[in-house]
């Protein structure tokens, strides 16, 4: 499987794609930023952000994206961006018809680390280890855009999984049953 993974921003939107499959060793296919002047308008900011995904997505053709979930912050600002910079992504993917997921911080650090409370550098140190990098991709959105990738790889094969039982179970149960 191919992901890219997506850590949106409107500033820097880390973006990185991964090969692989749970089980096996993964291998990085390529990892950047897309960056936007700070001083540029909203509309125009988003707009060389997708035309920047679309670049990422028609060179590395992915089979699914996987997007950092906004989760509350303090500075409304910073979260009004990054949900418009990830919903940019979705679309992206949308247009392609690839599957979207979105993942918290804290279930991309708990599946690339062991723990949803890791750091930066302790997300960057096991990016760099899970895909034999000689150093972490800088800056820390690039290894972000690669953890949420390796995430995705990892619970897409758990998830695949859970789905297919819960087809199997429903295809068993008559129509009109108690479930």
């Amino acid at each position: 499987m191919r992901v890219l993974g997506v850590d949106p921003g409107l500033t820097r939107c880390g973006v990185g794609v991964v090969d692989g499959t749970a089980g096996r060793p993964l291998r990085m296919a390529g990892v950047g930023v897309i960056r936007t002047p700070a001083d540029a308008p909203a509309p125009q900011r988003l707009l060389l952000i997708e035309q920047g995904l679309e670049q990422w997505m028609d060179e590395h053709r992915p089979e699914a994206v996987a997007v950092e979930r906004v989760f509350s912050q303090h500075n409304v600002r910073t979260v009004m961006g990054t949900a418009q910079a990830g919903a940019v992504a979705m679309l992206c993917a949308a247009r392609r018809g690839l599957p979207v997921a979105l993942h918290t911080p804290s279930e991309v650090k708990a599946a690339v680390t062991g723990s949803g409370r890791a750091d930066k550098a302790q997300v960057g140190a096991m990016v760099t280890r899970l895909l034999r990098l000689a150093a972490a991709p800088r800056p820390a959105d690039a290894a972000d855009a690669l953890a949420l990738a390796i995430c995705h790889i990892w619970r897409a094969s758990a998830q695949h999984r859970l789905d297919r039982a819960r087809e199997r179970e429903t295809a068993r149960v008559p129509k009109g049953s108690p479930t």
